[in-house]
């Protein structure tokens, strides 16, 4: 079995209904979430969320009370991860890894299960993908793959360009493994790389600064929190500087160029069937992190206009989203 049918295989059996699992009736379940975002349209009250949650039995604000902690610093995350702990949560939800780490660092009793995470082992947040052990499981995303994925479609957008401007957060352990993976993408198809790094939101600016120096013929952001949190910036400055570029999920539709991501239906899904599962008796050393078995593509039209582009009919025909 390859990588994707192993995950595909776990995705399954960690969905699956099991025996006689139930909840108490009448009690009314609290889940925290832990995030660098309020609630909105790419957070927990997306309808995916809330109905698969309906279709197990959980109604939002009725069974099942969702309590918010959130903050734009993520030093202040540990705070807000002992404030969801000391209000006796049966669950918490960690978006990403900094959260699930904030999460871990307060708890070793209640159950954690982040939403979406790059790199669980490698963070120490899980033993393995099939079996976590301890208190934590969750959604993982096939980052490193997702990194080369998107060297080859620049390269099938731009034939002739030879250099890329990469953003990355090198204070993200993550990131390292996504660099290694869009460097051997890039020697194997003939681009040159030119790294672009920050460590917070204070130097972000200059190494947005630094990859409008460097004479690139495209531009690519590592996806991580932060760069998802600025996403807007990001996309401006590529604007401002013509830089074509793609992104992960969530920045075509605010006027970049092209998206490729996992499809963040299936982790509305998997963290609602998760959350099922706790809160009905499973625990989460029980329950293998799975990854989307789904892709999808954004492209915007509107701005390869404004960048005297083209996008060629093999990329526009695989879009599941196009922005006209």
């Amino acid at each position: 079995m390859n990588r994707r049918d192993i995950c595909m295989a776990l995705f399954a059996l960690a969905v699956l209904p099991r025996g006689t699992e139930a909840q108490q009736p009448g009690r009314i379940y609290r889940v925290g979430w832990l995030d660098v975002e309020p609630p909105g349209p790419s957070r927990p009250k997306d309808p995916v969320w809330v109905q698969t949650l309906a279709n197990l039995g959980w109604v939002v604000d009725k069974n099942l009370v969702v309590i918010y902690r959130y903050t734009d610093r993520m030093e202040r995350l540990p705070k807000l991860a002992e404030e969801l702990v000391s209000l006796n949560v049966d669950v918490i939800v960690a978006f990403a890894a900094a959260q699930t780490e904030a999460a871990k660092q307060a708890t070793k009793t209640i159950p954690i299960v982040f939403f979406i995470h790059g790199d669980p082992v490698g963070r120490g947040h899980v033993a393995s993908l099939a079996r976590p052990g301890g208190n934590i499981t969750g959604g993982c995303q096939m980052l490193p793959e997702l990194c080369g994925k998107r060297v080859q479609l620049l390269r099938e957008l731009l034939p002739r360009a030879s250099r890329i401007a990469v953003l990355w957060n090198v204070a993200n352990p993550s990131k390292a493994t996504d660099w290694r993976a869009t460097q051997d993408a890039a020697r194997t198809l003939a681009f040159n790389l030119e790294p672009c790094q920050f460590t917070g939101p204070d130097d972000l600016q200059g190494a947005l600064e630094v990859a409008g120096r460097v004479k690139a013929d495209a531009f690519m952001p590592l996806e991580d929190s932060l760069t998802f949190r600025f996403r807007r910036t990001i996309v401006d400055f590529a604007s401002n500087a013509r830089l074509p570029a793609i992104y992960a999920g969530g920045y075509a539709e605010i006027g970049g160029l092209m998206s490729y991501y996992d499809n963040p239906e299936e982790f509305f899904r998997l963290n609602a069937f998760y959350l099922d599962k706790i809160l009905k008796g499973a625990k989460p050393a029980d329950l293998p992190v799975a990854q989307a078995t789904r892709l999808a593509l954004s492209v915007n039209l509107r701005t390869a206009k404004a960048l005297g582009l083209t996008i060629p009919q093999t990329i526009l025909r695989r879009a599941d989203v196009v922005v006209r």
